[in-house]
């Protein structure tokens, strides 16, 4: 079972070699057994890869993020064909009714606002928190009074300050971007891996956005994200962070009523979301619960 999120930020070559990466630099060579590796970071524009070792990586579905000259996301490899059974999923991925999507829509945005209320009371900032709790008890069919949007305007200012808005420079929205970005990788893995498109969602719905279902099914998971931002307080976001973060994707939380490893948690919430629209029944969602 992989388990192992490996990042490589100094020049040098990766290859395959009788089941191995293998990390060759001036200095030497090293060795990891590609079945122990789940998410491949290569953080470094100046890392060489080859062609073979790729093919095996995607091979064994490892989620393989390459990051720009400041060390942030900037693309991903996506194989084409996750699952066995990609036609069959594809036509049933087609044939969700706008009930069932609608449906499966509402119970993540409520969700994440639920999550998003209970770390607030975790923060003491209960009169926030009374907020959100009104929201969720408000929300309506696909949200459509926008209480995500309310929601996230009382959220963000109470955890990060009055002053805090989306899309400034502050360490805070480069941390945000950064775990988002990785989330959202993790997310694409699990869809593709079971034969779907990440470009079809069920809300998000952008021509330009090659991972609409992606936006979708990460939501609830923000908060995580979140909560490792104001645990791990900080003046910067540097490389030192960002290799930090990391540990985020090591971390338990429990879900379905026993603690698994992050990137377990969202392969198991991700398939039950797919069960849910293949059976018309959002009681099937396994919610993680911390």
């Amino acid at each position: 079972m992989s388990f192992r999120t490996v990042v490589i930020n100094k020049h040098c070559k990766l290859d395959f070699r009788m089941n191995y990466m293998e990390i060759r630099q001036p200095e030497g060579k090293k060795r990891i057994d590609l079945d122990e590796i789940e998410v491949l970071i290569v953080e470094n524009p100046a890392i060489s890869l080859t062609g073979c070792l790729l093919s095996e990586l995607m091979k064994r579905k490892v989620k393989v993020i390459f990051c720009d000259g400041k060390h942030n996301p900037q693309g991903e490899v996506v194989s084409y064909y996750g699952g066995y059974d990609s036609a069959r999923k594809l036509r049933r991925q087609l044939s969700w009714s706008d009930e069932t999507k609608g449906a499966v829509w509402t119970a993540i945005v409520t969700e994440k606002i639920r999550q998003q209320a209970l770390f607030l009371h975790e923060l003491e900032h209960e009169r926030e928190a009374r907020l959100l709790d009104g929201y969720v008890a408000e929300m309506a069919y696909m949200d459509k009074h926008n209480r995500e949007g309310l929601a996230a305007k009382v959220y963000f200012s109470a955890v990060f300050g009055a002053d805090f808005y989306r899309g400034d420079m502050s360490p805070e929205n480069a941390a945000l971007d950064y775990g988002y970005a990785i989330l959202l990788s993790l997310v694409n893995r699990e869809i593709t891996a079971l034969g779907y498109l990440t470009q079809l969602g069920i809300f998000h719905d952008n021509i330009f956005n090659h991972f609409n279902l992606s936006s979708d099914l990460m939501e609830p998971f923000r908060v995580l994200v979140d909560r490792w931002i104001v645990a791990h307080s900080f003046k910067d976001f540097s490389q030192v962070e960002k290799h930090k973060m990391v540990e985020l994707l090591q971390s338990e939380v429990i879900i379905n009523g026993t603690k698994r490893v992050f990137t377990d948690a969202v392969g198991l919430y991700v398939q039950s979301v797919f069960k849910a629209l293949e059976e018309a029944d959002i009681s099937l969602i396994c919610f993680y619960e911390k």
